[in-house]
């Protein structure tokens, strides 16, 4: 007959052979096994949360491509000097028709000139353009713009194009 002990013993020693098991721990002791548990826990918790960010950013990704439906290459990077500006640089594997007017508009709206530009529209779209912040304006704060606004600013151009011509 097995005493009262064992018995009480055995659910307990199959749940710890169960948590070894699923922990993948080399462990013997009731302890060691435990801690290799709440060490596993732990691992699984921080690949979740890593998921959930991938899943976030896929998110965010495919958010700006429902704005955005064909691809866009676009680069704007700073100019310094005395003349600060940009130099943009925009491509598109489709052929954009008026999708010129939107990013001089843009231009325009964030007291950009033009001071020198190459543009093609003739199977795909291709814009290189050289611009210079508009010194007219007597508020210093116009005269430092942000790439990142310029950029935003050009994706909205694509957007509002992009919802006129359909």
């Amino acid at each position: 007959m097995v005493s009262k002990q064992v018995q009480k013993r055995a659910p307990v020693y199959k749940k710890l052979q169960s948590l070894r098991c699923i922990s993948n721990s080399p462990a013997h002791s009731k302890s060691s096994i435990i801690l290799d548990a709440v060490k596993y826990i732990q691992e699984l918790k921080r690949k979740i949360e890593e998921m959930n960010q991938e899943i976030v950013a896929a998110a965010a990704q495919d958010s700006t491509t429902a704005q955005n439906p064909f691809p866009v290459q676009l680069e704007v990077e700073p100019r310094e000097g005395d003349q600060a500006g940009f130099q943009i640089k925009m491509f598109t594997e489709k052929s954009c028709s008026g999708l010129l007017v939107f990013v001089l508009e843009a231009f325009e709206e964030l007291g950009l000139y033009v001071l020198q530009a190459r543009v093609s529209c003739s199977g795909n779209f291709l814009l290189e353009a050289v611009t210079t912040i508009n010194n007219d304006n007597q508020n210093g704060d116009d005269h430092h713009k942000d790439a990142e606004v310029v950029r935003e600013a050009m994706l909205q151009a694509i957007q509002s194009w992009n919802e006129v011509s359909q």
